[in-house]
Parts: C-alpha cells; structure tokens; sequence
C-alpha cells in the first residue's frame, strides 16, 4: 500500500540522487537566504538551482517545519505588545467565570470568546492598546462603548488592566447571556 508517508520517505530518500544535495544541504543553503514563504522558497530552488516542482515543494516544506507548536497569544503578545498581556489575561479570566461553556479561539492576530456563537474578540491592536470587541447588536455606541465591524458590532479600547472594571465586564456579560 502507497500511503502519503511512504512516498515522502521515498522522496527524501531519493533527494540527494535527484536534486544534487541531501536535505541538510538544502535547508543550509535555504537558511543562508532572506526566504520565509513557501512560494519564494520554490521559486528560488526551482529558478536558481534547476531543483524540479515536487523536490522543490518538498524541501520548502522541511524548511519550514518548526518543532514547537505555534502559540499565537505568546507571538501576540511578544515583543513591544507584552505589556498588554495581563489585560488579556484580566479578560480571559472574566470570560471563564461567566460559564464552563466559554471557549477560548485563539487566532493569529486575535483571539475569540465564544459560546453557542462568538460574544467577544481579544485584539491587541497596538503597543499600547488592546481592542475588545463585544457583540452587542442593537445597543447604541456611546461613551467608551464604540462602533466596531461586523463580526462584533461594539468594541472598548482598554490600555489598562484597570480599564477592565465593572462596566466593561458587564457589557462582556451581557454579550455572553445573548450568545447562548
């Protein structure tokens, strides 16, 4: 039986007979470059080595493996955003109180507060702001409860863990009741 692992460990083992060079090689040679998307990477083992679309897909693929799972609210709160993080942690925290059915999404740039459907969304939107956006369809914008988008019709900007106080939290409890 040809499973799709057998055939990357046939691959991989023909690599250095077909492509020149073994693995190690070519991820060398890959990370002495400024490539970081897949696309680049082919076009650059394809135009400047003569490496075919297969071989080429493959090696792109091993350079860009990571051994450790993503963790996107560490990266979205890493660097000049890390002073934001115990506002999203106050958040989180109030968000779990509110019930055992909370489910906690984290995205790439945000991370999303659901239960039946989504109430909330986290989103650190600049070094010294995060965004929390409430689905409150309906409700009038005023005071610090402003306009948003589409996915949540409301958002708080909170530049403080102090910014999260009983109001907030009550506009958040209230997305929640209307989200079950």
């Amino acid at each position: 039986m040809n499973t799709v692992n057998t055939q990357l460990a046939t691959m991989l083992a023909n690599l250095p007979e077909k492509t020149g060079k073994p693995l190690k090689d070519w991820l060398a040679l890959i990370a002495a470059e400024p490539l970081e998307k897949h696309g680049q990477i082919v076009k650059f083992l394809k135009g400047d080595h003569g490496v075919t679309h297969g071989f080429a897909n493959l090696i792109a693929n091993e350079a860009l493996k990571t051994d450790a799972p993503a963790d996107p609210v560490a990266e979205q709160y890493s660097g000049a955003k890390a002073d934001l993080k115990p506002i999203h942690d106050a958040v989180i925290d109030y968000a779990k109180s509110l019930g055992s059915d909370v489910e906690i999404a984290p995205k790439k740039t945000s991370v999303s507060l659901r239960r039946a459907k989504q109430f909330a969304l986290i989103t650190p939107a600049t070094k010294t702001r995060i965004d929390l956006g409430l689905a409150l369809k309906g409700d009038d914008a005023a005071g610090r409860l402003e306009p948003y988008n589409a996915m949540c019709s409301h958002r708080v900007r909170l530049e403080s863990v102090a910014d999260f106080d009983e109001q907030v939290r009550a506009w958040i409890a209230e997305a929640y009741s209307r989200a079950g």
